[in-house]
């Protein structure tokens, strides 16, 4: 049984037994659409079900999660995880969410539109014949899941959420004769079906980029320049940035260099930055927190001042710091006051980066990554599409260092980002 039924079971039985416990239940039901070489090829549906709990007893934890909810099953779950809870580590920082109102939340539909979908996705594949002839479709999907989770602990906190979102994504490469791109994706979340698929998101864009990118040219040593980040790219710049500086680990372990710089200027006053699940603008939100608080949007960056970190419960305890609103994602950059067009016209030199492949930041945000579907930009104009160029820049230098944000901004459905221009990144060539 995949309902609160079974967290209710479970609260019962873990009442004389532990301190504290919460516990979560959820089911995912996918209908997907696949292409194979370019046609439709397969409807499947699959499920997925979580079972969750988690166990606080003097001061020590214990977790576990299963896929099945039959009393067995869940009995046999429930005498490991008090097992694994007595054979951890004390830690006063551990907890559950405390009291709050009971709640029900329903983000989209309940139902695909299955007859819309095919027809989309086969008018999607005609639309590509026909307009983008050089272009290959590879992996292409178009997805509805539906995804019900209760929520409850020894609080009394008691929250359901449902959500069913649309999910399009497609990887291409465009080819003539025996020359070919480097492949390419697109894709972005959707709550309703309403028009054509190459009207959302960056997908025609990226498409009109990548016929072009055949031929691909490298650079010769190095500059520093002015690099522009596209909506396409910014999800990663973005969550690296979060992931580095203000999150659970960074902060406990006080190895980031944001640290005790709340309410301070870390960033160019030119960028807001905002995680907002709840906000109608962003189709693939959500309403609960995975420490089972109530998430809210909140600001991470206000003109540059640091408003807020990404903590959970656990880190906040650990940090003295407040508990964040939400746990991050859908991310919204304000966009600025430049169009794109003459953002790349004052650049001297430098690139537009589309894509960026390898690399991880380290713990004071430095990060080298390999360029791809990116342009060479010189006196003003995009020269060529570039090939075996990387880029070497420290996040925390790069966000005080944006010298413009576009007007222009691309919604991804899960995040919201316009084009950022960053001055003085390293560019290498061959």
């Amino acid at each position: 049984m995949f309902d609160n039924e079974i967290l209710k079971y479970t609260i019962n039985e873990m009442k004389d037994k532990v301190d504290k416990c919460q516990c979560s239940v959820s089911q995912s039901r996918k209908y997907e659409l696949n292409l194979d070489n370019g046609e439709i090829s397969l409807l499947r549906t699959t499920i997925n079900n979580t079972y969750h709990v988690i166990v606080i007893n003097d001061n020590k934890k214990g977790s576990i999660s299963i896929n099945k909810t039959d009393k067995k099953t869940v009995d046999e779950a429930l005498t490991s995880v008090i097992e694994i809870c007595e054979n951890s580590e004390k830690d006063e920082a551990f907890d559950i969410a405390s009291v709050q109102d009971k709640k029900a939340f329903i983000i989209g539909d309940n139902e695909p539109d299955l007859d819309k979908m095919y027809d989309l996705l086969a008018q999607y594949v005609k639309d590509i014949k026909s307009i983008y002839p050089t272009i290959k479709l590879m992996d292409t999907a178009i997805s509805f899941t539906l995804t019900t989770r209760f929520i409850m602990n020894s609080n009394d906190v008691d929250f359901k959420e449902t959500k069913g979102i649309y999910d399009f994504s497609s990887v291409f490469a465009a080819k003539e004769g025996t020359k070919s791109s480097s492949f390419n994706y697109s894709g972005y979340y959707l709550r309703k079906l309403e028009n054509n698929l190459l009207s959302y998101g960056s997908l025609k864009q990226v498409l009109d980029e990548t016929i072009g990118q055949i031929e691909t040219k490298g650079i010769e040593g190095k500059f520093n320049g002015d690099v522009i980040f596209t909506p396409d790219c910014l999800s990663s710049i973005i969550s690296n940035y979060v992931n580095t500086y203000l999150t659970d680990i960074s902060l406990m372990s006080g190895t980031s260099l944001l640290k005790d710089k709340l309410n301070e200027q870390v960033a160019s006053p030119k960028l807001t930055l905002h995680a907002a699940p709840r906000s109608e603008k962003i189709a693939n939100g959500y309403h609960i927190t995975n420490d089972g608080f109530e998430a809210k949007n909140m600001t991470i960056i206000d003109k540059g001042i640091l408003k807020s970190y990404a903590l959970s419960q656990y880190g906040a305890n650990k940090t003295g710091l407040e508990r964040s609103n939400n746990m991050g994602g859908c991310y919204i950059l304000e966009p600025g006051e430049q169009d794109l067009k003459d953002m790349i016209k004052s650049i001297e030199k430098g690139v537009l980066v589309n894509r960026v492949s390898g690399g991880h930041p380290n713990e004071n945000g430095d990060l080298s990554v390999v360029l791809k579907n990116s342009y060479y930009i010189e006196d003003g104009e995009i020269k060529y599409p570039l090939n075996e160029t990387m880029i070497a820049l420290n996040l925390k230098e790069a966000f005080n260092n944006i010298i413009e944000i576009s007007k222009e901004n691309v919604d991804f459905g899960s995040h919201i980002f316009p084009y950022v221009k960053i001055k003085d990144v390293l560019v290498s060539g061959k």
